[in-house]
C-alpha cells in the first residue's frame, strides 16, 4: 500500500484532533468523612482535590478546568496570599500512598468582590493553578450549572470530603475520601428548620443551597469546606450544585449543612476561567453525542485516505 505526502499529513492532522485534550466534564471513568459516610475508591471522583497549608488539610475543592480549582472563599482568608497553599489532585488518601497524584502550587485566587463571612453569602474562590492539571482516569473535570439550572427538594445529592466525621473528631488512619447521600432542602424548608430552638440567625440567601436530614446523622463537617455536593443527571452527568460553606455544628437535627449555590455564580465563573462551558437546563449531554459523531467522521475519513 502506498500513501501520497497529502495522505500522510492529513492523517497525522486528524489523529491530532482524535486525541486533543479536550475533556468531557462529569463523567467519573473509574466509577463503579463526612458525618454518617463511607469511603470513596479509587478515582470514584475525578475532580476532587485537598488544599493543604503548612498545618496540613485545611479544605476540599473541584477541578473546572486544566489550570482552575472551585473551592470556598472562606478558605482563602488572604487571598492575595497563596504562597503557602499546594492542591494535590488525583489523591484518594491524606496519610496513605497516592500512586496518582500531582501537586500543584497556587497562582492567584478570586473570590467575589465584598465577600466578607460565609452566613452573608458569596463563599466562592477561583483558584488558578500555576502548572495545569493532566487529564487520565484519575483527574477530570466536574461539570458546572449554568444560571437556569434548579435542584429541586428532595433530590439526593453526594457529599465528598476528607472532613471532619463527628464534630471536633477527624478522620483517621489513612484518611481514604468520605462520600455520603443528602437530600437537597428547598430554601423555605431549610430557613424554617434554622428558626427551630435559634441561638443565632442564619438568613438562607438566594445564592445559598441547603442539603442533609432534618433529623440530622449524615452532614459536611469541618475540613470539607469548599468541596462539592454534586448531583447526577439523567444521563449519568454530574453536576457541581454546591460548594460546602458553613452549618451549625455538624449532623444535627434541624440544622442541614449550608452550600454556596454554584449556579447563582455563572456570571462570576465565566467571566474568569475563559472557554469554559456551563450546563444549561435543556443540556442533555449533546456535548458526548458531539464527541462520538466527530470521532466518527475521523475514522471514516482515515480510512479512505488509507485505501
Amino acid at each position: 500500500m502506498q500513501l501520497s505526502c497529502f495522505g500522510w499529513i492529513s492523517c497525522l492532522a486528524l489523529l491530532g484532533l482524535w486525541t486533543s485534550n479536550a475533556q468531557e466534564c462529569g463523567q467519573s471513568p473509574l466509577q463503579s468523612r463526612i458525618v454518617g459516610g463511607y469511603d470513596a475508591t479509587e478515582g470514584e471522583w475525578p475532580w476532587q482535590v485537598d488544599i493543604q497549608t503548612i498545618v496540613g488539610h485545611v479544605c476540599g475543592g473541584t477541578i473546572i478546568a486544566e489550570n482552575w480549582v472551585l473551592s470556598a472563599a472562606h478558605c482563602f482568608p488572604n487571598p492575595s496570599d497563596t504562597s503557602q497553599y499546594i492542591i494535590y489532585v488525583g489523591r484518594l488518601q491524606l496519610n496513605g500512598w497516592n500512586p496518582y497524584e500531582t501537586s500543584h502550587k497556587i497562582k492567584r485566587v478570586v473570590v467575589p468582590y465584598g465577600y466578607t463571612d460565609p452566613q452573608l453569602g458569596q463563599d466562592i474562590a477561583l483558584v488558578e493553578l500555576k502548572s495545569p492539571v493532566t487529564w487520565s482516569d484519575h483527574v477530570q473535570p466536574v461539570c458546572l450549572p449554568n444560571a437556569d439550572v434548579s435542584f429541586p427538594g428532595g433530590m439526593l445529592c453526594t457529599i465528598t470530603g476528607w472532613g471532619d466525621i463527628r464534630d471536633g473528631i477527624s478522620l483517621q488512619g489513612v484518611g481514604t475520601l468520605q462520600q455520603v447521600q443528602v437530600p437537597i432542602i428547598d430554601q423555605a424548608a431549610c430557613q424554617e428548620m434554622f428558626h427551630i430552638q435559634a441561638s443565632e440567625q442564619v438568613n438562607i440567601r438566594y445564592d445559598m443551597l441547603c442539603a442533609g436530614f432534618q433529623e440530622g446523622g449524615k452532614d459536611s463537617c469541618q475540613g470539607d469546606s469548599g468541596g462539592p455536593l454534586l448531583c447526577q443527571t439523567s444521563s449519568g452527568t454530574w453536576l457541581q450544585a454546591g460548594i460546602v460553606s458553613f452549618g451549625l455544628g455538624c449532623a444535627q437535627p434541624n440544622r442541614p449543612g449550608v452550600y454556596a449555590r454554584v449556579s447563582a455564580f455563572s456570571n462570576f465563573i465565566t467571566s474568569h476561567v475563559q472557554g469554559l462551558q456551563l450546563r444549561g437546563a435543556a443540556d442533555h449531554n449533546w456535548t458526548s453525542w458531539l464527541i462520538i459523531l466527530t470521532r466518527t467522521v475521523i475514522a471514516l475519513t482515515m480510512a479512505q485516505l488509507l485505501r
